[in-house]
């Protein structure tokens, strides 16, 4: 029962940071680096797996959210949608693809620098307190007046603008909603329209990135493991959806500086632990 009590906080703890901007990894690293680390479930390639398919329930809660604006950029909204707005501005393909670009780019030709220098309690840490000014900035020197309120108006310049500060998230820790988000603010977005543009780029991303993790590997699932794997998938989409709806109710009123101080206090809690 352990394993599954584990798997449960896993999950829950992926599903509610993994989307807003205070680095899942951050956290992660506390609950299961730290907290659990006395108690080696599986082994190092299970864990790793489990991380994966933990996200992969939290990519699930995006598409369940945003299933509308991806059903209209497939254009499919006719056989899944009940009312249809003929003329009604919508989020282009077009528009996903410049903004995943560069990160799928950089993702791809640093992979492996990024796994066996990066993954660190260190350069998390510098990732947390980095990120966290990057969003005070943001909120600082974002444009008053917000040329975008709504996420179908983003233009391919500011989606690809938006794509580049993405890649700062492939350094863990940064947050990939912290460094996207704070873009969108700084080009033009509101922080609503930031977050949804945020939100859909991720699953492209994530799905990738889940999708090859799998495919190395998938030897390492068997029916042992299956029960620990089902409660995390369960856990993570269940938390993720609670988490996103919550924090897309809330951004455009606190804006990005609360998360930021909480990413330097969290900064700070793991520093003392590693002492």
């Amino acid at each position: 029962m352990w394993e599954l009590f584990v798997a449960l906080v896993l999950g829950i703890v992926e599903g509610l940071t993994e989307f807003a901007p205070v680095s899942s990894t951050g956290h992660m690293i506390i609950f299961d680096d730290i907290l659990f680390q006395s108690n080696e479930l599986y082994s190092q390639e299970v864990a790793n797996t489990f991380k994966v398919v933990i996200q992969l329930g939290s990519i699930l809660a995006v598409v369940f959210i945003f299933k509308d604006k991806f059903i209209n950029m497939l254009g499919l909204e006719r056989f899944f949608l009940k009312t249809k707005q003929p003329g009604t501005t919508r989020l282009s393909l077009i528009q996903l693809f410049v903004g995943i670009l560069p990160a799928g780019i950089l993702g791809v030709l640093f992979e492996d620098f990024i796994d066996e220098h990066l993954f660190s309690v260190e350069t998390v840490l510098i990732g947390l307190v980095v990120g966290a000014v990057l969003m005070i900035a943001a909120d600082y020197f974002r444009p008053k007046n917000p040329q975008v309120e709504a996420v179908e108006n983003i233009s391919l310049k500011q989606a690809f603008l938006m794509g580049l500060f993405q890649c700062l998230a492939l350094w863990p820790g940064f947050s990939r909603s912290g460094s996207t988000i704070s873009g969108g603010v700084l080009v033009g977005l509101n922080h609503r329209a930031a977050s949804d543009f945020t939100f859909i780029m991720a699953v492209p991303i994530m799905l990738g990135a889940s999708g090859l993790s799998l495919y190395k590997n998938w030897q390492y699932f068997s029916m042992d493991v299956v029960p620990f794997f089902l409660v995390g998938f369960i856990s993570a989409f269940i938390f993720a959806l609670l988490a996103i709806r919550f924090f897309l109710k809330l951004i455009n009123k606190v804006k990005l500086v609360p998360f930021a101080i909480y990413r330097i206090v969290l900064a700070i809690i793991i520093w003392i632990i590693i002492m």
